[in-house]
């Protein structure tokens, strides 16, 4: 006779099926998602002989009624018919249309089954059938849009599961819901599904780099709170950088997460179960241990009675990601008690994520209004030391910064996932995360004002020798800067206020900053953004500099005409932080010599007097610059608009050969592209045409 079952043993559904391996690049080419990722999590489970102790589901397809839900019917039937025979001669030149996907004969088939696997282990967990469920699924599904497949997603399975409990299925009594996105990546696709419903709170931590990491979009801001009945129910946060592991997770946790999950008292909370955070993952660049995942779910068993829903999304590196699933699956079964500890310390760029987070979201959550003690925000470690391997071997050992070398999943990830690949890369430094809070800097030289002889770079925010605390004073006036040029994409602005550089993996090309910003002494983001047209001639000078290699960059006439057009991107910063932007930009300048920078500021209230007065002032202390030359281009909500430029005699210079003039590099050029067409401001071709026309015609 079989032995009663232990009432106290948890009820963990788990969910495999090898036909979702059918779905594989159509010509067996190398690539980072691939039916491996699940086969080996699956083999762990087994030899730790979790099945045994689980109550092991099959794969069902979704009917597309459900699918449908989220995704338009046109979506709908591509992807379920991709596979078809009549498709056969198309498919590849379909997959090219999308961003990151690929289709082969099994695509449609595992698509479906993906979704109804998520809906099938849901809905058990709801009825109460089970305490939780790990869906062991692909390909995954969080960056799908309503009617776009991208970033390897091709339906977004865990918003289809989670419309289904709540539209199909209210009899279930599931009313709120907490998605917890812990992929890497932005879970895009899920938050715009959701984006003004208040049943569902959607909470993504992710690397955002400042807008440059995939998927390389705004809506992974801090900023992306929800809208209309929606509003507050959305909750991002971005990192700042790579290299973020479990100390900075669980800061998150705690500060963040938790005291919001205890407000809104979910009634099921799934999870898009990423595991790209984790070490030694390729695409990543974080460092989260399968013990850091494990604590990431206990902390959350304490809400919605631990009714769980894990879908597997991201993870690439098959030992990292069988050994982290391995070690949730333990939490939810909750056999043993979690063995570890975290002895490192959060980043300092953590912190100050966690403080823009709550701030944003305060008014919603009142939980997040307490102050974080101060002893939390002084602390600050070193990251681990993560390298991101790109080659194309089938197997690579890299170094770290001690020595020792660590093999990583290898995989030719260049070509085959270029979006993916928006890291911040340091291509001189063997393929390494950059992480802009500890990019080593060289130090600027500077003219130290007479008054001061003593005062010290990046211009200090307190008495030198008597000098004015000039930085406190500018800190309470507000200028527009307005940007046409590189700084129209805002990711690229950003490195210049919080610190680093964007490196972009574009057609196999790295494109981007030689060298890093040091930023700006305040790191407060820009308070608003907007975009206007200027009466301003655009062109393209200079033919070398230390930021961007070689090639002219932007400047504008200094000289207004009404025939001209040149778009600006405006910034709403402060008065210091114009200064230090200034003093950055000032140090491109390469062909006579790297320019100098201040001590004191460059530009106080009365000279934007005098600036509004002529609509103009050069500054003598750049005059070794590129843009030595303020523009006031009139005012916006009362406040002043500033750009800078080049000097009047500079034009002549020009004009004459006495300086080069010279079109902008492909990667200079294609960063003016992205801040136009991300700012909506004009499309991809109508940019190309006007970045051409300003870097041909004749001054």
């Amino acid at each position: 006779m079989a032995a009663p079952e232990d009432p106290r043993r948890r009820r963990v559904g788990l969910l495999y099926d090898e036909r979702m391996c059918r779905h594989a690049t159509p010509d067996g080419e190398i690539h980072p998602e691939n039916p491996d990722r699940i086969r080996a999590i699956w083999q762990k489970l087994e030899s730790e002989g979790i099945p045994q102790r689980c109550i092991v589901l099959s794969a069902k397809e979704a009917e597309d009624k459900y699918i449908a839900s989220v995704h338009t019917q046109r979506h709908v039937k591509l992807i379920k018919n991709i596979s078809s025979k009549k498709f056969n001669s198309r498919r590849l030149r379909i997959a090219s249309n999308f961003n990151s996907i690929y289709f082969n004969k099994g695509s449609s088939e595992a698509a479906s089954l993906a979704a109804g696997s998520l809906i099938e282990v849901s809905e058990k967990v709801a009825k109460g059938d089970l305490d939780s469920a790990i869906a062991i699924v692909r390909p995954p599904g969080h960056h799908a849009e309503p009617d776009e497949a991208m970033g390897f997603c091709l339906f977004n399975n865990v918003a289809i599961a989670a419309n289904f409990l709540l539209n199909e299925r209210p009899e279930l009594g599931i009313r709120k819901m907490l998605i917890v996105d812990w992929d890497v990546h932005h879970g895009n696709g899920t938050q715009n599904m959701f984006y003004k419903d208040p049943r569902v709170l959607f909470f993504s931590v992710h690397r955002f780099d400042f807008g440059s990491f995939y998927p390389a979009r705004d809506d992974g801001s801090y900023c992306m709170i929800g809208e209309g009945p929606g509003a507050g129910y959305n909750i991002n946060v971005p990192w700042e950088q790579g290299q973020c592991g479990d100390a900075d997770y669980m800061a998150v946790w705690d500060h963040v997460l938790l005291p919001v999950a205890e407000s809104y008292n979910p009634d099921i909370i799934m999870i898009s179960a990423g595991f790209d955070a984790a070490v030694d993952d390729p695409l990543g660049g974080c460092c989260i241990t399968p013990y850091g995942y494990s604590l990431m779910l206990k902390k959350l068993m304490g809400f919605a009675q631990g009714k769980i829903v894990m879908a597997l999304e991201g993870g690439y590196n098959l030992k990292s990601i069988a050994n982290s699933v391995l070690a949730c699956a333990k939490v939810l079964l909750e056999e043993k008690p979690l063995v570890g500890s975290i002895e490192a310390q959060p980043l300092e760029s953590t912190w100050r994520v966690i403080q823009e987070v709550c701030h944003e979201l305060k008014t919603f959550w009142p939980a997040l209004s307490v102050e974080l003690p101060q002893k939390l925000l002084v602390s600050c470690r070193r990251p681990c030391s993560i390298e991101l391997n790109l080659s194309s071997s089938s197997e690579s050992t890299v170094e770290n910064d001690e020595g020792a070398s660590t093999t990583l999943c290898a995989t030719n990830f260049v070509d085959i996932i270029e979006p993916l690949s928006k890291l911040n890369i340091d291509e001189d430094n063997h393929w390494k995360a950059v992480a802009p809070d500890h990019i080593p800097t060289k130090q600027s030289s500077v003219v130290l004002s007479e008054e001061c002889p003593n005062a010290q770079a990046l211009m200090p925010d307190k008495n030198v020798d008597g000098c004015t605390p000039w930085r406190s004073v500018l800190s309470e006036t507000e200028v527009w800067y307005g940007s046409y040029g590189s700084n129209m994409w805002n990711p690229e602005f950003l490195c210049y206020i919080k610190g680093g550089k964007v490196r972009c993996l574009s057609y196999g090309q790295v494109e981007g900053m030689n060298e890093p910003c040091p930023g700006s002494r305040d790191k407060s983001s820009p308070k608003d953004v907007i975009w206007k047209t200027v009466p301003h001639r655009l062109f393209f000078a200079r033919s070398l500099t230390c930021r961007w290699g070689k090639g002219g960059v932007a400047f504008l006439h200094p000289e207004s005409n009404k025939n001209d057009k040149a778009y600006m991107c405006m910034y709403r910063i402060t008065l210091e932080q114009f200064n230090d932007v200034l003093l950055q930009e000032n140090s491109l300048h390469q062909e006579n010599g790297r320019s100098q920078g201040a001590g004191t500021p460059l530009l106080v209230l009365s000279d934007i007097g005098v600036a509004a007065e002529n609509k103009s002032l050069p500054l003598e202390a750049l005059k070794a610059g590129c843009y030595s030359n303020i523009l006031y281009l009139g005012e916006e909500d009362n406040l002043p608009i500033l750009t800078m430029t080049c000097s009047c005699s500079e034009i002549d210079q020009f004009r004459s050969g006495e300086l080069p003039v010279s079109g902008p590099s492909n990667g200079y050029m294609n960063t003016l592209v992205r801040g136009l067409v991300e700012g909506k401001q004009i499309t991809r071709e109508e940019a190309i045409a006007y970045i051409n026309d300003a870097a041909t015609r004749e001054l």
